[in-house]
């Protein structure tokens, strides 16, 4: 199974449900999207609004590509489950958020190597095929900058 998720963001994501509805007429894998609050309804995949976390944890656990929003947490968990993850950021260009801090998150796992990021849906179908194969990086935190601060200043004192 595909998971596409939503979250749980007030801003709709029409288009990455309408793109992954359009993909199940075309793929012999099931897809499943968490829609949120988006009001577009798929026709060829199976969808729900929300997920309790239990069955979320299971389906993240169980999907073969988990394809996500932007969100961080759900990011996380995928890579804690060593799932490959496609992200399509919501864009302030088509009303999916306020600005583009998702793009910036999706670049920022990107240039780690733990999830691929798509910018637009007409690509979804591509990544979905590339991240089957991805070598995909574990997640390695940055290092705390106040940490450094600290060891700098007890080793000059």
């Amino acid at each position: 199974m595909i998971l596409v998720t939503l979250g749980t963001q007030k801003f709709e994501m029409n288009r990455l449900i309408q793109a992954a509805d359009e993909l199940a007429q075309t793929v012999s894998e099931e897809i499943f999207v968490q829609c949120g609050n988006s009001s577009y309804q798929p026709k060829h995949c199976k969808y729900s609004a929300f997920v309790d976390t239990t069955q979320f944890a299971k389906m993240i656990q169980e999907c073969s590509v988990l394809i996500t929003h932007s969100g961080v947490g759900t990011i996380m968990t995928g890579i804690q489950a060593k799932r490959p993850i496609v992200v399509v950021p919501r864009l302030k260009k088509y009303n999916e958020h306020v600005d583009d801090h998702q793009l910036q998150i999706a670049e920022a796992f990107e240039e780690q190597g733990c999830v691929l990021c798509c910018r637009e849906v007409a690509e979804l179908k591509q990544y979905i095929e590339k991240a089957k194969s991805f070598a995909f990086q574990p997640y390695t935190a940055p290092e705390s900058k106040v940490e450094n601060l600290i060891l700098d200043f007890i080793e000059k004192n």
